[in-house]
């Protein structure tokens, strides 16, 4: 049993997420105390209820603890079965928080899959569907699995309803390096809105146009989307080259202003593109599970964030894997999956083995 203080290190839902899918990969349960006991409101919320439900479902797995509010959570992994399933928020709660659960641990399993995932595909504080499908999945099918996902109907934050469908075919992961990200294909701005006036998204096009002088004209556009999903808006960013994307997003939220979200948006694409690294912040947190289950490989990010941190201690507790951090001379940051270390030189946020 391995023991987890959810307080430490970035003391988000992430610690959860990934340790459920490190579990059922590795066999090795877990406890984890303190759930998210800095944030706003401790303890576990609906997305995160589903996630770990979800984890269950395809797994077999034993779980105590597990409810909404809940800071202290049991989790004893069984054998993974793939097949069809189907999994509902319920709230507008991140379908794509849910899918990161369980998307390896069927990736690796020995036959396809299929998810139906219904609550939010566009909201606050988690990957839109987009970021997903084209920056996430390109690194997964180069590794050997194969995984598809589509949105069905987009669900904005507060109101949910939302449905993404993904197609897994497992293979075996192998170790990639993506140092590279290759020459700039395209460039493009796109604001998605939902009952919401259209003059709210060409704000944020105007603003992001004067943050992005060197982006062609063509490169801004708007879509609206059927009335029954929304209200929402959000704004995203995308530089696609010829072995990497990125996309930077900002959510309409009520109180803030079209012109500062964009404004945010614009400086954070234009700190990826100052950059030669493969992975922006949020990729790179992104591809710690799949690099440490593969046993190998290597890529490069901008300067690493708190969640990557966290990501990397919680995956070198599970497999005893050293994940190696390191400055580059370029100003980039190489993060390479070596040997497994030595029982005594894990040491993870202040979480001990149990006896």
């Amino acid at each position: 049993m391995i023991e987890i203080d959810g307080s430490q290190g970035e003391g988000g839902g992430q610690m959860v997420r990934n340790s459920c899918a490190l579990a059922i990969a590795t066999g090795l349960p877990f406890r984890i105390t303190q759930i998210r006991a800095r944030r706003s409101r401790p303890g576990l919320m609906r997305q995160h209820v589903t996630a770990v439900e979800a984890a269950c479902v395809i797994s077999g797995a034993e779980c105590s603890g597990l409810g909404v509010g809940s800071s202290e959570l049991s989790f004893r992994p069984g054998k993974v079965t793939p097949g069809e399933y189907h999994f509902a928020v319920g709230t507008a709660g991140s379908t794509g928080l849910v899918l990161q659960t369980v998307l390896m641990p069927l990736a690796m399993a020995d036959k396809p899959s299929r998810l139906v995932l219904e609550g939010g595909t566009h909201n606050l504080l988690a990957p839109p569907f987009d970021f997903i499908e084209r920056c996430f999945l390109p690194v997964i099918n180069r590794m050997g699995p194969q995984v598809s996902a589509r949105v069905v109907k987009h669900g904005f934050y507060p109101r949910g309803g939302g449905r993404i469908e993904v197609d897994i075919t497992p293979a075996p992961l192998q170790p990639i390096d993506c140092l590279d990200r290759g020459e700039r294909i395209a460039v493009a701005a796109q604001a998605l809105f939902a009952a919401l006036p259209f003059e709210i998204a060409q704000r944020m096009l105007d603003r992001s146009r004067k943050g992005l002088p060197d982006w062609p004209e063509d490169a801004f556009a708007a879509r609206q989307l059927p009335e029954d999903q929304g209200p929402g808006v959000i704004l995203m960013l995308e530089a696609r080259y010829a072995h990497a994307t990125e996309i930077v997003s900002g959510f309409g939220q009520l109180g803030v202003p079209a012109e500062r979200l964009a404004k945010s948006c614009a400086a954070r694409m234009n700190g990826y593109l100052d950059s030669s690294a493969f992975a922006g912040p949020y990729l790179a947190d992104q591809l710690i599970l799949p690099f440490t289950l593969a046993g190998g490989g290597r890529f490069t990010t901008v300067k690493p964030s708190q969640h990557l941190l966290t990501a990397i201690e919680i995956a070198t507790r599970f497999t005893g894997r050293r994940i190696e951090l390191s400055q580059q001379l370029d100003g980039t940051h190489l993060v390479a999956f070596e040997a497994a270390l030595r029982p005594e030189e894990v040491q993870i946020v202040d979480a001990r083995a149990a006896p």
